[in-house]
C-alpha cells in the first residue's frame, strides 16, 4: 500500500495504518466498514504460501456438452447435434470437430462429464457454480456467498506486491456472483473494463490525468488538492470511478511500472498474439497469462453469452473456434514457459444444455448432467471423470457437485479446505461445506 509521505511500516501489510487513515481512506473513497475490513485483514495470520494460480474461462449461459466434450455420435439426430467427433492425443477421448487444437493437447486436459445440480435457472445456477452454494431465486437474486475468486484472493492474495490478486476480463458477469460479498470489498475482482482485442486497448482503471504521478506528489495537501480538481473532469477521465472500482489498491498500482507492463499486450510478439487469435477470447487468454506471470492469483475470462435456445449451430460457430484456439494456445504457452504445473485452467458455465434439440434448433437449460474442463495446475491430463447416460440426460457414474469442483480448485491452489469465514450474520461458514476434491484428477 502506498505511503505518499515516504514512510512504510515494517510489518507484513506494507503500509502504516496511520498514513492510510490520514490519506488512503478519503483518497480511495473507503467507508468505515471497508477500513475495518482492511485493518482486520492486516491482523490475520500469515497466508499460506503457494505458487499456484488460476485462469477461468466462464461460459455464461451454459455451453452445450453434447456439441463439445461429451458427444453422443450414436444417438438419434435430434440428440447428437450437428458436429462429428474427432480423435485426440489421448486414444480413447474424442471431442467436437470444432476443437481441433484442444484435441492436440488433450493429454494435458481432463474432463468431468458428470457435474450435477438441481436448478435450471440462470441466476441460482450461476451462484451455485461460482460460490458452491445454492442461494438466489428469481425474486431475490442478490449474491449471498463469496465467489471462489474472492475466496482465493482473501486466503492467498497476490503473488507480487501491487498486482491485483483477482481480475475479471473484460468485466465481471452480469449477475454479480463473481464478487466477495461478506468477505469485504477489498476482495472484489479488479475489472479490466475493456476488450483486450480492441485496437487501442487501455485499462480505464489504471488511468490518471496527465501530470499526476507519485513524483509530483510532495505532500498530503498537494495530493488532495490535485484530486479535488478532478471533480470537474470526472466525465472526461473517469478517474474517480476507476479508483472507486478497486478501492483498497494502492496508487502505486496506478502509477507503478510492473502493473502497467503486465497489462500491456503490445509487449508480446505479434506471432504469439496471432497464435492466440486476434479476437476477444484469444487476447483475453494472453492477458490472463501475463497477469498470473506478473503475480495475479485468479483471472476470470468472461466469454460472453452461450444461452443458445435458438439456432445453436449459428451461436456455436461464432464461439467454439475462438475458445478452442484460446485454451489450446494458453496450454502450449504455459508449458513452453515452464508454468503449466503452476497455473490451473478451468472452463465451466452455470449448467449445460438439453440432450434433445428443441423446435427452434436450439438447446435449453440442463443441470442434470454437464461437463467442465480442467488443465494444468497439477491436474493429471488425459482423463475423463464420470459419465453421462447414452443420450446425455443424466449421470450414470461419479455424480459431481459444484462444491466438489470448488474443493478441487482450492486443493490444487493450496487454499486450506478447513477454511471458514463469518457470513453476514456472523456465522462461521465453510468454503467447501460438503464438497470433496475430485481425487481421480490428481
Amino acid at each position: 500500500m502506498l505511503s505518499v509521505l515516504g514512510t512504510r511500516s515494517s510489518g507484513n501489510d506494507g503500509f502504516s495504518r496511520r498514513n492510510f487513515l490520514q490519506l488512503g481512506a478519503p483518497l480511495l473513497g473507503l467507508g468505515l466498514a471497508d477500513l475495518l475490513r482492511v485493518q482486520a485483514s492486516a491482523k490475520e495470520s500469515v497466508r499460506p504460501k503457494s505458487k499456484k494460480s488460476l485462469i477461468v474461462f466462464w461460459t455464461h449461459g451454459g455451453m452445450s456438452q453434447q456439441d463439445t466434450y461429451d458427444m453422443k455420435p450414436d444417438a438419434p439426430a435430434e440428440y447428437r447435434g450437428m458436429y462429428r467427433p474427432i480423435s485426440t492425443s489421448v486414444s480413447d477421448i474424442h471431442v467436437t470437430e470444432r476443437f481441433p487444437l484442444q484435441a492436440k493437447v488433450m493429454h494435458h486436459i481432463s474432463q468431468v462429464r458428470s457435474v450435477h445440480h438441481e436448478n435450471g435457472i440462470h441466476a441460482p445456477s450461476a451462484h451455485w457454480m461460482q460460490t458452491g452454494y445454492f442461494g438466489p431465486t428469481l425474486a431475490r437474486n442478490a449474491p449471498q456467498k463469496p465467489s471462489f475468486g474472492s475466496v482465493i484472493s482473501r486466503t492467498l492474495g497476490a503473488q507480487s506486491e501491487h498486482m491485483p490478486p483477482y481480475v475479471t476480463i473484460p468485466k465481471s458477469e452480469a449477475f454479480g456472483y463473481q464478487g466477495a460479498v461478506y468477505l469485504g470489498k477489498s476482495y472484489n475482482p479488479f475489472e479490466v473494463g475493456a476488450d483486450p482485442n480492441s485496437k487501442n486497448f487501455k485499462i480505464p482503471n489504471l488511468a490518471l490525468p496527465d501530470g499526476l504521478t507519485l513524483k509530483s506528489v510532495e505532500s498530503r495537501r498537494e495530493l488532495l488538492k490535485k484530486f479535488d480538481t478532478l471533480n470537474r473532469e470526472v466525465d472526461k477521465s473517469g478517474v474517480i470511478e476507476g479508483l472507486d472500482s478497486f478501492k483498497t489498491q494502492a496508487l502505486e498500482m496506478v502509477t507503478g511500472e510492473r502493473v502497467r507492463k503486465a497489462f500491456d499486450l503490445s509487449r508480446e510478439d505479434d506471432k504469439l498474439r496471432d497464435q492466440y487469435g486476434r479476437h476477444q477470447y484469444g487476447q483475453s487468454a494472453l492477458l490472463a497469462r501475463r497477469l498470473v506471470e506478473a503475480g495475479s492469483r485468479c483471472v476470470t475470462i468472461n466469454t460472453g453469452y452461450w444461452d443458445h435456445h435458438n439456432e445453436i449451430e449459428k451461436g456455436l460457430e461464432e464461439q467454439l473456434s475462438p475458445l478452442d484456439r484460446a485454451i489450446a494456445t494458453l496450454i502450449q504457452d504455459l508449458e513452453q514457459r515452464g508454468m503449466l504445473n503452476d497455473v490451473l485452467i478451468f472452463c465451466a458455465g452455470e449448467f449445460g444444455r438439453t440432450p434433445m434439440i428443441n423446435g427452434h434448433a436450439g438447446r435449453d437449460h440442463w443441470s442434470n448432467c454437464f461437463t467442465v474442463m480442467f488443465a494444468g495446475g497439477g491436474i493429471a491430463g488425459g482423463r475423463v471423470v464420470g459419465a453421462s447416460e447414452k443420450w446425455g440426460g443424466g449421470v450414470v457414474e461419479r455424480k459431481t457437485s459444484p462444491m466438489d469442483l470448488l474443493a478441487t480448485i482450492y486443493q490444487r491452489l493450496g487454499v486450506p479446505l478447513e477454511t471458514h469465514f463469518n457470513d453476514a450474520s456472523g456465522r462461521p461458514t465453510s468454503i467447501i461445506d460438503t464438497g470433496h476434491p475430485i481425487r481421480e484428477l490428481f
